[in-house]
């Protein structure tokens, strides 16, 4: 995913083209949204939201309002389909990186977090990491770590219901390692069961790996019997 504008003046809340939900408001149906993909605004972030919207195909972007998604096409990384570039599949198989799950959950979103070259601003705000580190504590949400001897060289990190994780964003501090995670993610939640990893939408880097764009209608289909 790609930075959007985090900051619409709220007096400007009723000019999206979006309802604005109070908090005991269900969410529209994704089906019916437009092409982008614009569903719903909230003014809070929370993980009781959060395990609403998954499971509906609907994940947040923004912070300040809340803005919540749910885009045709929609990007995903077929997990039998995984591609590892041969120079990276040296470098994880050369033992440079050891690789661990759940072990540093708040410091991969705070990696995730930080302002990096070409990304001077980040989308995962203070509500983001305080409802996602809820929603971890609750079960509902992974970290992939690599590691660089005690350092730790990069991650990723996802909400995991079901058979179904959703990749939110990974980081690096080392080459290859947030690449590494990817992989190390894909291939773990792959022994585990999972059936479907969304990618919300397929950037250059994650096509490289085999992402690749369907129909929200055939997401939706896809997502019911993976959320279980």
């Amino acid at each position: 995913m790609t930075a959007m504008d985090r900051q619409p003046a709220e007096q400007n809340l009723l000019k999206l083209p979006a309802p604005l939900l109070s908090p005991n408001d269900p969410f529209p149906d994704p089906a019916q949204a437009k092409r982008d993909g614009l569903v719903a605004i909230t003014l809070e972030l929370t993980p009781e939201r959060l395990l609403e919207a998954y499971p509906k195909g609907i994940f947040p972007w923004t912070e300040n309002p809340v803005t919540w998604w749910s885009p045709d096409p929609r990007g995903i990384l077929p997990l039998d389909q995984l591609h590892v570039p041969s120079r990276l599949e040296r470098t994880i198989r050369s033992q440079k990186f050891t690789f661990t799950i759940n072990r540093a959950f708040d410091r991969v979103i705070r990696g995730c977090a930080e302002a990096v070259p070409g990304r001077e601003q980040s989308w995962i705000g203070p509500s983001f990491i305080r409802a996602y580190g809820k929603l971890h504590q609750m079960g509902h949400a992974a970290s992939f770590e690599v590691w660089q001897g005690e350092r730790l060289a990069g991650g990723l990190y996802g909400v995991r219901i079901g058979d179904f994780f959703a990749g939110e964003s990974m980081f690096r501090h080392v080459r290859d390692a947030s690449s590494a995670a990817l992989v190390f993610a894909v291939r773990a939640l792959r022994d585990q069961g999972c059936r479907l990893f969304d990618l919300q939408m397929v950037t250059p880097h994650t096509a490289r790996f085999g992402g690749a764009e369907i129909s929200r209608t055939e997401y939706l289909k896809l997502l019911r019997p993976a959320i279980g």
